[in-house]
């Protein structure tokens, strides 16, 4: 089985208020585009559960450190299944650290995947509670095309979609967690706010001054936006000049999906 699993953006992405478990409260339109990871499927018969992962970056693990290995035990803790051996193959195309989900889409594309293997065990909702427990994107990615998310990212609202073409940039050598974002925030909040309203990203306000590659971008294509914890940001219906130093990629569109099976 191959599953696709989508990118996505952040058209805006504003903090409410922090809350009591130490997470943020956001609201933030999030967007799926055409940029994507395939996993690769195989389920065995075993005498005991099994996990397996590998794939095509050396940029992450392949192990329990690895949110598809969270999910896939997540998965059989929830579930009543004879013992299988899981093996999994990571194509990775959406960069990690980057503020484009490419690790929740990946958990979320795994248990979309394997409820479906397994002729549908979990209903919707309880996917969508096991999305919740992995992580705050898992929710989005699951359902993809244009929606509201609040909460830590989990409360979903579907929007009409609205077609358009997308571009990225990310500093090669940068990767910005979102630990650190948040962080940064809740730092530079309690200094000052006074030009927070500029940003339609507040964790790009909260970062864009502790790196000079995020301030090239914004100096070079001043309409472009930071997406989620960065470090990368897009454009909307423009395209970015090669620069050294920076991954681009122009010619992405929105997409109204989320993850999917294209091979069975």
């Amino acid at each position: 089985m191959k599953i696709q699993c989508p990118a996505k953006i952040n058209l805006d992405l504003k903090i409410t208020s922090k809350r009591p478990d130490g997470f943020h409260n956001i609201e933030s339109i999030m967007q799926t585009i055409s940029l994507y990871d395939y996993l690769t499927l195989e389920a065995i018969p075993a005498k005991n559960w099994e996990i397996k992962l590998s794939g095509t970056s050396d940029d992450i693990p392949y192990n329990e450190k690895n949110l598809v290995y969270k999910a896939v035990i997540l998965f059989i803790e929830s579930t009543n299944l004879s013992p299988h051996k899981i093996e999994v193959f990571i194509e990775k195309n959406i960069p990690i650290s980057a503020g484009l989900a490419g690790g929740s889409t990946n958990a979320a594309g795994i248990l979309f995947g394997l409820n479906e293997y397994f002729k549908h065990p979990l209903s919707r909702s309880e996917l969508h509670n096991l999305c919740a427990k992995l992580g705050s994107d898992l929710n989005f990615c699951l359902e993809g095309g244009r929606q509201m998310t609040k909460g830590r990212g989990e409360i979903l609202e579907k929007l009409e979609f609205e077609k358009f073409n997308v571009s990225l940039i990310k500093p090669i050598n940068l990767g910005i967690s979102a630990k650190e974002a948040y962080t940064k925030f809740s730092e530079k909040k309690s200094r000052n706010e006074s030009d927070r309203e500029n940003f339609k990203n507040d964790l790009e306000w909260a970062v864009i001054d502790d790196y000079e590659e995020l301030q090239k971008i914004k100096q070079l294509f001043p309409n472009s936006i930071m997406s989620g914890s960065g470090s990368t940001y897009f454009m909307i219906d423009e395209n970015f000049k090669e620069l050294d130093g920076y991954w681009i990629k122009n010619g992405l569109t929105a997409i109204d999906k989320g993850v999917e099976i294209i091979e069975n």
